[in-house]
């Protein structure tokens, strides 16, 4: 015992934070990288054009937000189908009902896409999928690739909170941009993603997940050789309304990919695992700062620790910057963003950590607003 603290405890704790610096120093290390590669990147030509494109809005019961949403459309996208849980009225689109009773394995949102799939006529080359929220911002065509990933704008629905924690998001995702130049894309977001008939009918949603969209895609580039190709069209969705909200969200995105990552090969195992665990601590990134500032003599490497400490908590503002700089309509309020940096974070990863040790077992749906 040295001052009522055990002999042993200076080492373990000189193991846990080294742990966790290492953690989020490698995930950290990757991004980096794949902004390196995402510089380099263009998007290919537009070869399709909107008859070559069968619009699909995937809804449970949200009428009003869905109507919205087809009235967003742009105009040259004639063909147009919400898939809906629940009957409605949407004035611009065939609406069909997914029967209570669906012959499929999938759950929730993919048993709905897989009996669209199914029964749902479409003699288009593409089939671009939408949420309920998404709202396109125009469409200029598609590239000649499998799978064509639109990006996300997240717009504040009520909780500013819930709102600059998505920036601090949209400030990591831009990473989006490297996934046609990885051998595997790491994730999709389904709210806007263009998937060629033909490769979805090989593919298929008959799988149980609760991350569909991602699953698709793995499965399509992994087992089906699909092509993956990110356009830099933007389609405005909603930020969670609520801090409760959010972390369910980010609970079943962790659970989601950390239970199905083997489908994918073993290096991206080890790639996984370091990202869900690091986003997963990310909520004590300032304590573990303060530990490396204040108690550096205690830690083993100390000197070293207190760098790599720093920058834990360094990272998270870039995250912010870059998030900022991906928006074109912030507030000049939402600069304060920087100030409560450290609850905005903490909030934002505190849904990973849960997921990462409890898997939901239902599928919670993000509420929606008008």
């Amino acid at each position: 015992m040295f001052g009522g603290v055990p002999a042993w405890f200076p080492s373990v704790a000189s193991i846990v934070l080294w742990g966790m610096v290492v953690l989020y120093t490698l995930s950290a290390g990757f991004w980096s990288y794949e902004m390196w590669l995402a510089h380099s990147y263009s998007p290919p030509p537009l070869t399709y054009g909107a008859d070559d494109v069968q619009v699909r809005v995937l809804t449970v019961d949200a009428e009003s937000v869905v109507q919205e949403t087809v009235n967003a459309v742009p105009d040259e996208l004639t063909d147009i189908h919400v898939i809906a849980e629940s009957a409605m009225d949407i004035e611009g689109a065939s609406v069909h009902v997914v029967p209570d009773e669906v012959d499929s394995i999938a759950t929730r949102k993919g048993r709905a896409l897989e009996w669209a799939r199914r029964h749902v006529p479409c003699e288009r080359e593409f089939v671009l999928y939408l949420d309920e929220d998404t709202r396109m911002q125009g469409f200029d065509g598609l590239p000649d690739s499998d799978i064509v990933q639109f990006r996300e704008y997240p717009a504040y629905t009520g909780s500013r909170l819930a709102y600059w924690s998505e920036i601090v998001r949209m400030g990591f995702q831009v990473e989006q941009r490297a996934f046609p130049k990885l051998a595997i894309p790491l994730y999709a977001w389904g709210g806007g993603i263009a998937v060629r008939k033909s490769v979805e009918d090989a593919v298929t949603w008959e799988f149980p997940s609760l991350v569909e969209d991602t699953v698709f895609v793995w499965k399509a580039v992994v087992e089906w050789g699909a092509s993956f190709d990110v356009v830099d069209t933007r389609f405005r969705n909603q930020a969670p309304p609520s801090i409760r909200a959010m972390i369910f969200q980010r609970r079943r995105w962790e659970a989601g990919t950390k239970g199905q990552d083997r489908l994918l090969p073993p290096h991206y195992w080890v790639l996984y695992a370091v990202r869900n665990a690091s986003w997963a601590i990310s909520p004590f990134a300032p304590i573990v700062t303060f530990l490396g500032y204040y108690y550096a003599t205690h830690i083993a490497f100390g000197a070293e620790f207190r760098v790599l400490s720093a920058a834990f908590v360094g990272f998270m503002f870039v995250w912010i910057a870059v998030g900022l700089s991906y928006y074109e309509d912030t507030e000049r309020s939402d600069v304060l963003v920087f100030a409560a940096a450290p609850v905005v974070y903490a909030l934002h990863a505190v849904g990973a950590l849960v997921g990462y040790v409890f898997k939901p077992s239902t599928f919670e749906t993000t509420e929606k607003v008008d």
